[in-house]
């Protein structure tokens, strides 16, 4: 049986890589390629989404791409298809919580919370 945190571990390493990618070259596709057709994002506290399906996200980040790539810094592995990553935004230095779920290999939610680190106990 293959280690559980291991492989959450590495799938969230790749997502935030592919993220960073995206970034850099300003093609999203392949991010929302990653995601299960009825993906839902969420931000906790920006004045923007949810999101409901990967078509409604590709949108929003053809909208407002995001332009600064981030460094994990933590993942913590909450259930078989579950982690929560902590990351710094590496042009800011902010830092963020994501809550990010898969099903069938791909993305199917993710949560973002931005100034996670100092907000939590």
């Amino acid at each position: 049986m293959a280690d559980l945190t291991a492989d959450l571990t590495r799938a969230v390493e790749r997502h935030c890589e592919l993220f960073n990618e995206c970034v850099r070259t300003g093609d999203w596709a392949p991010f929302t390629a990653s995601l299960t057709d009825d993906a839902q994002m969420a931000f906790t506290n920006m004045p923007v989404g949810p999101f409901h399906g990967r078509d409604q996200i590709a949108v929003a980040y053809a909208e407002q791409p995001p332009t600064d790539t981030m460094t994990l810094e933590a993942v913590e592995t909450l259930g078989p298809d579950t982690a929560r990553a902590h990351f710094m935004w590496d042009a800011s230095g902010d830092d963020g919580l994501m809550l990010l779920r898969w099903r069938d290999e791909k993305v199917s939610a993710i949560e973002v919370t931005f100034g996670a680190h100092s907000t939590s106990t």
